[in-house]
This record gives structure tokens, sequence and C-alpha cells, in this order.
């Protein structure tokens, strides 16, 4: 079955204080490099039918009005291509 993944950050612009307490957990544990860390959400939309040009609008809509908000986070909306064998 087809799925579009829509992956919801905060804007550059917008504090991340979650993203900050991994950043400074990551060296206690001793995982040294990270400069950065931003946290955000991911959302699997199973779609019944075709990905059409019509269903990727509607889940931008989704994206806009219920997933995100878009004052603070922004959005991106792709299509997965499932991989053989990638279960875990």
């Amino acid at each position: 079955m087809p799925r579009v993944v829509v992956d919801v950050m905060p804007k550059p612009e917008i504090l991340d204080p979650q993203g900050k307490a991994v950043l400074g957990a990551l060296p206690r544990l001793g995982f040294q490099g990270v400069t950065d860390v931003r946290q955000g959400k991911r959302f699997e939309l199973e779609i019944a039918g075709e990905i059409t040009e019509a269903v990727l609008a509607e889940v931008e809509q989704m994206a806009e009005t219920l997933l995100s908000n878009p004052v603070i986070e922004n959005f991106t909306v792709r299509v997965e291509q499932p991989v053989a064998g990638a279960d875990r």
C-alpha cells in the first residue's frame, strides 16, 4: 500500500528545548561530534489507491491544518517507496 510521509520540524528561528536536551545528553552518554539537534515529528499515512497530484495536495492540506502548526513549524510531504526486507 502506498505511503506518504509528512515530516514536521520547528522553523529555524524557533527555540527547540527538546532538541537542546538531546544535544546535552549525547556527550554524557559517550556520543561525540554532534553540534546541533532539532526534534520534529514524522507522520506516515497509508493511502488507499494511487498516489496522484490531487492526493498529495490533500495531504499538504492535512499537514497545514492538522499535522503541523504553520506559525512555528515547517513540513515536507513525500512518497516513501517500500524497500524489500527493510522491516525491523
